[in-house]
């Protein structure tokens, strides 16, 4: 069952990009600018552009016409070395400052993203481990709140980094000592030695969630949207926890040696030694495994999910959700496509939304008609503020002779009229010619009919006249 995915190549080791024999410890993307960090405290800076209309580079999944022909190509900008020979261990971009933020040695250095230039001063030392807190509790536009784990005692610190200078803002005391973690405004996601917890760090208030296995390489802790993260926990599970330390959504069911986790809405998925799996939020099941091996890194970046192995780097590319969508449709999948869809609010405009929420609807009502389930038809059609010219067209000559009604293109269903979508079958014809009689007598004098009333009394006299004669 495919959710739409596809892997194209972004950029392999090739001399032109990458050093021969580089080994690449972690990623960071924003906008074009894609930073690899090695495993000899070196950064480089390449170009990522997205062109279409060729053919897309790398491994594709389903039909290839399916997708966007999308390939991308890499341009080298800069690199720099911080001079430590250790890994560059985590990287995050402050796009709105140009800066950089760089773990290698324990140490966050703060760079220039266009240059890769040291800022003077800006150090800090004794780090484990970072992150940007994406729903910042200052509001400063020209800061941005970073959230690190001590790796000389046990606690949290909450700085502030602007462009020239950074700024410690709270510490905060941890049960024992964390080795990784997400934010949220004032919460805190950790992974202790063997658990998780969420921790506020304005109260103190620290609560325990559940546990993770100890033989897990390393917990997995994923922001995914306000007040809710994604963890790997026991059983080989995808996790969903709030703030509050509730779940709202049932588990994804992972294998045992995930590496690591990515959103692509409405999907999460995960990576092992072997497969890309992808699941979605919306019912937990599981929708796509793609294989891929010697994988390392899977991360997304502002909708962008992005795998990498010691070596390569390459972008996984999603089919269009209303593609998706339509998928389902013809497969007469109404109930996913519909969840799928409203899942979309969040992504699209509301207008553009609105219209094409308004569109699925009425193409599931026309699937429920043909299956002659007339109570849920009728209510889609209803909803959707179906134009009811679009219904009364299926049966033959009930239209008046001076509409000038055309169809809707696309067409919201594949059906010449009745006698196809019945395929002559009498009883079923009489079904829906008195399911048609009892939805135009409803909805005749409200705004159902949408001004044309003249053509559902038509419909309904015509109707009356054939069945007396």
């Amino acid at each position: 069952e495919c959710a739409g995915l596809q892997i194209g190549s972004v950029c392999a080791s090739g001399k032109e990009h990458l050093p021969a024999g580089i080994q690449i410890e972690c990623l960071e993307c924003s906008g074009h600018d894609l930073y690899i960090g090695s495993s000899d405290s070196c950064i480089h800076h390449l170009l990522l552009v997205e062109e279409n209309g060729t053919e897309s580079a790398g491994l594709s999944l389903g039909q290839q016409s399916d997708y966007p022909n999308t390939s991308f190509t890499t341009s080298r900008q800069n690199q720099r070395q911080l001079g430590v020979k250790k890994p560059i261990c985590e990287m995050r971009a402050a796009s709105a400052l140009d800066r950089l933020l760089v773990l290698c040695d324990n140490t966050i250095f703060l760079l220039c993203s266009d240059s890769l230039e040291p800022v003077p001063g800006t150090k800090i030392r004794g780090v484990l481990s970072f992150t940007l807190n994406e729903n910042p509790v200052s509001g400063d536009p020209f800061s941005v709140e970073v959230c690190l784990i001590s790796s000389k005692k046990r606690t949290v610190q909450i700085f502030s980094v602007g462009q020239e200078r950074v700024q410690i803002v709270r510490e905060v005391a941890t049960p024992e000592q964390p080795c990784s973690l997400a934010a949220d405004g004032y919460y805190l996601c950790l992974a202790l030695s063997s658990r998780y917890v969420i921790l506020n760090y304005n109260t103190g208030h620290c609560q325990d969630l559940f546990p993770y296995p100890s033989e897990q390489k390393k917990p997995i802790i994923k922001r995914i949207s306000r007040q809710e993260f994604l963890l790997a926990g026991p059983g080989g599970l995808g996790m969903f926890a709030t703030v509050a330390g509730i779940s709202q959504r049932a588990p994804v069911r992972w294998s045992e040696n995930v590496i690591g986790a990515a959103v692509s809405f409405p999907y999460v998925l995960a990576l092992d030694e072997e497969f890309i799996t992808v699941h979605s939020m919306l019912d937990q099941q599981q929708k796509q495994s793609l294989p891929f091996k010697e994988g390392v890194i899977l991360q997304d970046f502002e909708g962008r999910v992005i795998v990498a192995t010691t070596n390569g780097v390459h972008v996984l590319i999603p089919l269009p959700l209303e593609k998706q969508i339509q998928d389902l449709l013809s497969n007469q999948r109404v109930e996913e496509a519909l969840v799928l869809a409203k899942g979309a609010r969040r992504n699209l405009p509301k207008e553009k939304f609105q219209v094409m929420y308004r569109r699925i609807l009425q193409q599931a009502g026309f699937i429920q008609f043909a299956q002659l389930q007339f109570l849920e038809a009728k209510e889609l059609f209803r909803t959707s503020h179906l134009d009811i010219r679009e219904l009364i067209s299926l049966y033959p000559l009930l239209l008046p002779s001076s509409s000038g009604f055309i169809r809707a293109h696309p067409p919201l269903h594949e059906y010449a009229d009745l006698n196809q979508l019945t395929r002559g079958d009498q009883e079923k014809v009489s079904k829906c010619k008195r399911f048609l009689m009892s939805y135009l007598s409803e909805i005749r004098s409200t705004e159902v009919a949408n001004g044309y009333q003249q053509d559902v009394d038509t419909a309904l006299l015509e109707t009356l006249r054939r069945g007396r004669s």
